[in-house]
């Protein structure tokens, strides 16, 4: 069928994951990060031995006129495409205080507002064609909010909130538009705490542990299979933590 998946922030961590798990179902896989361009190049590589073709386009989604080259290029060479997933993010720790416009702004953009330049330039192509699925990887503290995380927490809540009017907007025409609320993964994020901050939070984790990024992965497709009835919903993922 010729199916194609766009996968945000691909590099690393959930996105990686992500991408390797879907070139199982997909005949076409589009990659994407800002930084860690090498990585990107090798997550390329897996997908490709895999036998399936994969383009990899380097760049920061923040910048809409990026976004409008990029998803050109993508809808140029596989013009079917199936699934987005908005995955790419970063995270500040500290005061809100502490912060300065132009790292309040970095977080908003790359968190959010990427996620409007991206379904911006894809709907139309999903809505040619009455059909296409949007899964935003989100955060448990777009819900409850996070102590020292108050960019991110509001971030995620925006894309929480996006999810859901995008669901109702695009329901007449048969695109669906889901998030994943993901609670404490296992990735690269997380260095910027030490081994007692990371034991301290775990034992918080009714699961008592972190999740992986596989298990999000397995959870993008879970939910790319669920009912065509299921849309804008914000579904945890979070070991029970909420």
């Amino acid at each position: 069928m010729n199916k194609t998946a766009i996968i945000t922030g691909a590099s690393r961590g959930i996105g990686r994951a992500c991408a390797i798990e879907l070139s199982k179902y997909f005949e076409h896989i589009v990659i994407n990060s800002c930084t860690h361009k090498k990585d990107l190049e090798d997550t390329k590589k897996e997908i490709e031995s895999n036998g399936v073709d994969c383009l990899a386009i380097a760049g920061d989604i923040a910048d809409y006129h990026f976004v409008s080259s990029m998803m050109k290029t993508a809808t140029d060479t596989f013009p079917n495409i199936d699934l987005l997933v908005n995955n790419a993010g970063i995270s500040y720790i500290g005061l809100l205080s502490d912060m300065t416009i132009q790292e309040w702004n970095q977080i908003i953009n790359t968190n959010l507002t990427s996620v409007f330049n991206c379904c911006n330039q894809i709907i139309p192509h999903m809505l040619h064609r009455k059909s296409g699925h949007i899964i935003n990887i989100s955060s448990m503290w777009g819900i409850s909010g996070a102590s020292c995380e108050v960019a991110y927490s509001a971030s995620k809540g925006g894309v929480n909130a996006f999810t859901k009017a995008l669901a109702k907007e695009l329901a007449p025409s048969s695109i669906r538009v889901n998030a994943l609320a993901c609670g404490a993964i296992d990735t690269q994020m997380n260095t910027c705490f030490d081994k007692k901050e990371l034991e301290a939070f775990c034992e918080t984790i009714p699961a008592c542990r972190f999740g992986t990024p596989q298990e999000i992965a397995n959870a993008v497709i879970h939910l790319y299979n669920s009912p065509s009835y299921l849309t804008g919903e914000v579904i945890k993922i979070d070991g029970g933590y909420l």
